[in-house]
């Protein structure tokens, strides 16, 4: 056998293992470790808005479920509305009575509003700054119907109710100034003094209570002139049959003119506004959406650069037989292992800062997996198309070409 006869091996370009190429990707952010953390930086913001805007979101829905979970959702409210010529119309003074024999209402109570009960800190404030507070007479029953909480002091029994004594909402005791109460503390409703007995936390199901100065029923006739007709009326139902109930509550409580009465679910305006919420915090997650597309751009932009700056290390490395798919694969890791340090950035900054927020407001903390896994995906998608045509020019460039650029 002659040696023209003898088969000349054929030479393959060496493989780069995954550790090779992430080796090789990592050069350009160890030598320029600034302008990698600036691009990164871009990155981490955007990634960072999106989960805590997310994480927020989801942990404000949390705090409700677990709000609505605690109070309940089968609370319906009976309010006077208006009548066909637009006056303020009145319920029957029996309305809770009839209310209480439906079947499936398991609980039922009411205030009366008391226009002309301005209330005051003392007889020195002018009369004009009423503070926007309203008095109600309230019976003994309302706190365990609405779910109701008291700070401090204590609600009204069935001996304090007939005499001048009264409980302040949230918002009420903080403009009249009242924090803690003791035997001294009294507020004037009217030209009456009465003594502060209690003061409520704020109620979720029932807020015009916040701004409420309530006083007991007969104290009310006696002494302010209520007439004794109810405003609003609070009803516990049975879950199951509560649509059957909401049905007929108006019409019991006023039988004559039903339409002059209106019903609500306040769970269900807590629900609108947990929609409204989460309608903003769409616009804020396209804010961040922004912000990771301005970041991709400045990859891209860094990338770009990177391959302008390192032409020799490109013609280099092709002069000792990298092939063009080596040098495209190096650049578009570089890319992505510099997006996903922004990205792996932004989504623990964006988690810290759910959960600080959500410990500070009392709520826990919901981060959704599908939140920070899109965030990583999203991440390393924007790496990929924002490294993609650097590594291409890079991987076109020959070695005469490179080496010989100055």
């Amino acid at each position: 056998m002659t040696v023209l006869e003898v088969a000349r091996p054929k030479l393959s370009p060496a493989r780069m293992r995954p550790r090779d190429v992430m080796r090789v990707g990592a050069v350009g952010l160890r030598t320029r470790p600034l302008r990698a953390f600036l691009s990164a930086l871009g990155i981490a913001i955007g990634i960072a808005a999106m989960v805590s805007v997310v994480g927020l979101s989801s942990s404000s829905g949390a705090e409700l479920d677990r709000t609505l979970s605690a109070l309940g959702t089968n609370l319906l409210t009976v309010s006077s509305g208006t009548t066909l010529m637009g006056e303020a119309a009145q319920m029957p003074t029996d309305a809770e009575a009839m209310i209480e024999r439906i079947g499936p209402v398991q609980a039922v109570s009411s205030i009366g509003r008391i226009g002309d009960a301005k209330v005051y800190r003392s007889e020195q404030i002018p009369k004009a700054q009423t503070g926007g507070m309203t008095t109600y007479a309230a019976r003994l029953d309302l706190p365990a119907t609405v779910g109701a909480t008291l700070r401090s002091g204590t609600w009204l029994n069935a001996a304090t109710e007939r005499y001048p004594a009264a409980v302040l909402g949230s918002s009420a005791a903080q403009r009249l100034g009242v924090g803690s109460i003791g035997p001294d503390t009294q507020v004037v409703i009217g030209s009456v003094r009465f003594a502060v007995v209690g003061v409520m936390n704020p109620v979720a199901l029932a807020t015009e209570l916040d701004s409420g100065v309530l006083v007991g029923w007969p104290v009310a006739e006696s002494r302010l002139g209520f007439d004794g007709h109810p405003t609003t009326l609070y009803t516990r139902s049975e879950e199951a049959k509560l649509e059957a109930v909401r049905q007929v509550l108006a019409g019991t409580a006023n039988p004559e003119a039903p339409n002059e009465v209106d019903v609500s679910r306040p769970s269900d305006a807590l629900a609108a506004k947990q929609a409204t919420s989460q309608a903003f915090a769409n616009l804020l997650l396209g804010v961040g959406a922004v912000a990771l597309l301005v970041g991709g751009v400045g990859v891209a932009n860094t990338m770009v650069i990177s391959v302008l700056e390192r032409r020799a290390e490109i013609g280099l490395r092709r002069s000792l037989g990298a092939t063009r798919g080596q040098i495209r694969t190096q650049f578009l890791a570089e890319s992505l292992l510099l997006s996903g340090l922004g990205g792996g950035g932004g989504i623990l900054l964006g988690t810290g800062v759910t959960m600080g927020y959500a410990l500070y407001s009392g709520w826990p903390s919901v981060v959704p997996a599908w939140a920070t896994g899109g965030g990583l995906a999203a991440t390393l998608a924007i790496g990929a198309v924002a490294g993609l045509y650097p590594a291409i020019r890079a991987s076109r460039l020959s070695p005469t070409e490179a080496l010989s650029t100055p």
